[in-house]
């Protein structure tokens, strides 16, 4: 297993990847352009997973200067219950906290029982006492 930064040359398998994993909802935020904007305003803080050059892993993270923001986890389900998930997520975290964040958040869209498993198995706890609003300053529904 190979881990290295993701870089936007890695769009198109990441794409494949996203596009058949359960959970993952893709939006126009998720284009070629969007993606290459949020690894340039978040450098070295987004991994993949490699097995012999074939992309089977991805976790993408940003920060605001105070929070992180964990997205897009996502394993082949040919490669799950390896550790892959996990070490993605370490990976991140430790960058995370190389910029200085020391908390982050993440969304799952409710229906995801696994990334819920997933999550609270690693520590991660479910809020209950704060609602996500979203705003679209634009014509565009879908970002």
């Amino acid at each position: 297993m190979h881990y290295r930064t993701m870089t936007i040359d890695d769009y198109d398998a990441t794409i494949d990847l996203w596009s058949g994993s359960e959970g993952v909802r893709l939006r126009d935020a998720d284009s070629r352009a969007g993606i290459e904007k949020y690894l340039r305003r978040n450098p070295g803080l987004s991994f993949v997973a490699e097995v012999e050059g074939q992309l089977v892993g991805t976790i993408m993270a940003g920060h605001d200067g105070k929070r992180g923001y964990v997205q897009h986890l996502s394993v082949a389900d040919s490669h799950r219950r390896k550790g892959i998930a996990t070490q993605l997520v370490s990976l991140c975290l430790e960058a995370l906290k190389h910029e200085g964040i020391l908390k982050s958040h993440l969304m799952i869209l409710p229906e995801n029982e696994t990334a819920k498993q997933f999550w609270a198995s690693q520590g991660w706890i479910c809020r209950s006492d704060i609602q996500l609003y979203s705003f679209v300053n634009g014509d565009n529904p879908n970002v």
